[in-house]
């Protein structure tokens, strides 16, 4: 994804329950960096795996994945996030040497051909590796080091960039809601211990990015709590990246299935743009680029003589409805 040359950086963001924070800018990893100041980043979703919640069982082939994986890089994604290991709601998980099956072939010839970075989206560190020694140049880990720490290490000797998300449990039930006094509080510490172990493992500070979890370990209230708390996160100062489309949170608030919500995810893509994030995964990178490209535009710093006008137009388009608080989702 690529903004205009001039676009003005966007070093401040407020969120309506937390004063305005500095946002983190760069994310380091083995191709490079994200200077996330002028470039938010979409990651597109490449899933080779036969069940899915969304398209499971789609790009079984190594053609079919180098196929989408290049529609993908024409629609403007900054890196591609394989995964081999489904995650979704009721999914079974595989061990290392099935997850690795899945995905050896299509990988080996994606690192090849694709100009862009790739991601391993795994929580097992022999995956990790392996998939490190091909040539990936980022680490997604779901279970934000909770299943295996080692696999922190893996992408410390590597010099990968590690993206810890927020969960609770084991892999089978990742997606069980828990009880919280305060979801975002406790998702900022949480974070803030699995960060810490990470670095104590070997990965530098600027090669972190921290995911708040939406749909794992969560209700689709709580989910909704949880990207309203983005600006919470921002405290640990690094980029936040979020995976929203298609999310079962969306069809709590729609009535839509997976394939009907597009629409939803966009206008949750842009609220988070808002509140802080600036890495998004999606099934949707064309739509998810534009979306974000108006989002930038829109909540970018007013231009010199505007920014009374524009603080207030920020403030006013943050702060939740009167009553907005005594309003849940059905789980």
């Amino acid at each position: 994804m690529r903004f205009a040359p001039d676009a003005a950086p966007d070093d401040h963001r407020s969120d309506a329950r937390s004063r305005p924070r500095t946002l983190t800018h760069v994310f380091a990893h083995r191709s490079g960096e994200w200077d996330l100041r002028v470039e938010p980043r979409v990651v597109g979703i490449l899933n080779l795996t036969p069940d899915s919640f969304y398209d499971g069982g789609r790009y079984g082939t190594p053609e079919t994945a180098l196929a989408y994986a290049e529609r993908m890089v024409e629609a403007g994604a900054d890196a591609i996030d394989i995964g081999g290991q489904s995650t979704r709601p009721g999914g079974t998980p595989v061990p290392p040497e099935e997850e690795w099956r899945r995905i050896e072939a299509s990988l080996s010839l994606l690192a090849a051909r694709v100009v862009i970075p790739l991601s391993i989206d795994t929580y097992h560190a022999e995956v990790a590796r392996r998939a490190l020694d091909a040539g990936v140049s980022i680490v997604n880990d779901v279970s934000g080091l909770e299943v295996d720490p080692s696999i922190a290490d893996a992408a410390a000797r590597a010099g990968a960039g590690l993206v810890v998300m927020h969960s609770l449990g084991a892999p089978a039930d990742l997606h069980a809601p828990r009880e919280y006094e305060d979801v975002a509080r406790e998702i900022r510490d949480s974070l803030a211990e699995r960060m810490s172990l990470a670095q104590s493992r070997g990965v530098s500070r600027e090669r972190i990015a921290l995911d708040p979890g939406i749909g794992f370990s969560k209700r689709a209230d709580q989910s909704i709590e949880a990207l309203r708390g983005i600006g919470r996160l921002l405290e640990l100062e690094r980029p936040i990246y979020v995976g929203l489309s298609r999310k079962s949170f969306l069809g709590a608030l729609t009535g839509a299935p997976p394939q009907g919500r597009l629409a939803a995810g966009l206008g949750a893509a842009a609220a988070a743009y808002a509140l802080g994030a600036r890495v998004f995964r999606t099934h949707d990178v064309r739509e998810t680029v534009e979306c974000v490209r108006v989002a930038r535009a829109l909540f970018a710093p007013a231009p010199a003589g505007a920014a009374a006008v524009g603080s207030a137009a920020a403030s006013v388009a943050s702060e939740p409805p009167a009553g907005s608080a005594s309003v849940g989702v059905a789980p």
